[in-house]
């Protein structure tokens, strides 16, 4: 039996002197798939969770802040953890799961493949979060 999930573990050498073109983003392969993601604001600091069917493209909408809301509000665009599914139905029941979680099995869940806390967009093609705004 079979959870329905695929969970990515990202690896990417980075080059700092070349940033992704712009089709770089779109041209990945699970940029239609199901996903659930987490948002954080720094290293267990404020969380955020979500679901969506395009990541690249909604984690550019965080980024760029025109979401508003909760996100742009408390500033929290780092993505710190990020689960595949094969469909939409299940990545939504494993959202509404995890956001029922307490906060330190959040916490743990992230910590389980992303101990540092680092920003996994970054690995994905995207630049840093700016510290200052």
């Amino acid at each position: 039996m079979t959870s329905g999930r695929t969970i990515l573990n990202v690896s990417v050498t980075l080059n700092l002197f070349q940033g992704p073109s712009p089709g770089t983003l779109r041209a990945m392969t699970f940029e239609r798939n199901p996903c659930v993601y987490i948002l954080a604001s720094q290293p267990r600091g404020t969380l955020y969770i979500g679901v969506t069917s395009d990541l690249m493209g909604r984690l550019h909408q965080h980024r760029e802040g025109i979401t508003g809301g909760f996100t742009s509000k408390y500033r929290v665009h780092r993505l710190v953890r990020f689960e595949m599914f094969g469909d939409m139905e299940s990545a939504i029941l494993r959202e509404k799961q995890l956001k029922r979680w307490h906060r330190q099995w959040k916490i743990n869940l992230i910590e389980q493949d992303n101990p540092d806390w680092h920003d996994l967009a970054i690995g994905l093609g995207f630049g840093p979060v700016d510290r200052k705004t």
